[in-house]
């Protein structure tokens, strides 16, 4: 069973069915014309935190069987993901600046309000990973899911090429189970990969 706890801030409410430590295995599978990246299976593990902040801290790491049989790590990436608040005078930023407004702490009520018309909760996650690109995510969390999609995806000068992406975030049994969608090196979006985590305590 699944335990939210009771302190957090109202703003990760939505969020929270996904605090934890999440590992498990997934299928990676990409092609692009005549080439096959790479097909088999990887292990992950994925963490969402919180600091006591209105956002959810996200981690995760992957690793793989390369042919010689040992383990090697996949992009490794790190980010937040948050509702989707309107701007104002009483939120922090930019950088480091502090609010210029007070305001008292939101509650569930006021949460409640940004309900969108859907009945789900407009989030956004933005999203850095090791090989270079740093992808701005916007969709929404209904219940136990997620639906994002790139809104801004940034390369480095070393990055591959890569221009969107889409996720998607499910609670099911009591274990974590996302997809992940990609459009890559001329190929449109497509399946990517896919995991089964379980909550490690």
């Amino acid at each position: 069973m699944i335990e939210i706890p009771t302190d957090l801030p109202a703003e990760i409410v939505p969020l929270s069915w996904l605090l934890g430590v999440w590992e498990g295995t997934g299928m990676l599978d990409y092609t692009t014309g005549d080439s096959v990246h790479f097909e088999g299976e990887f292990e992950q593990q994925v963490s969402f935190t919180h600091t006591g902040g209105p956002f959810v801290l996200y981690s995760a790491t992957a690793t793989y069987e390369t042919p010689l049989g040992t383990r090697a790590q996949l992009a490794a990436e790190t980010g937040f993901w948050r509702l989707a608040l309107p701007s104002s005078a009483a939120e922090v930023g930019p950088g480091l600046l502090p609010p210029t407004e007070s305001r008292a702490p939101r509650n569930a009520e006021d949460i409640e309000k940004l309900r969108n018309a859907r009945d789900g909760f407009d989030i956004e996650a933005s999203i850095v990973r090791s090989d270079g690109v740093s992808e701005l995510y916007v969709g929404q969390v209904k219940g136990p899911r997620i639906d994002l999609a790139t809104d801004a995806v940034v390369r480095s000068a070393g990055a591959k090429d890569y221009s969107a992406a889409t996720r998607m975030y499910g609670l099911v049994e009591e274990k974590l189970l996302w997809a992940w969608d990609i459009a890559a090196m001329g190929r449109s979006l497509s399946s990517h990969a896919s995991a089964q985590l379980k909550k490690v305590q």
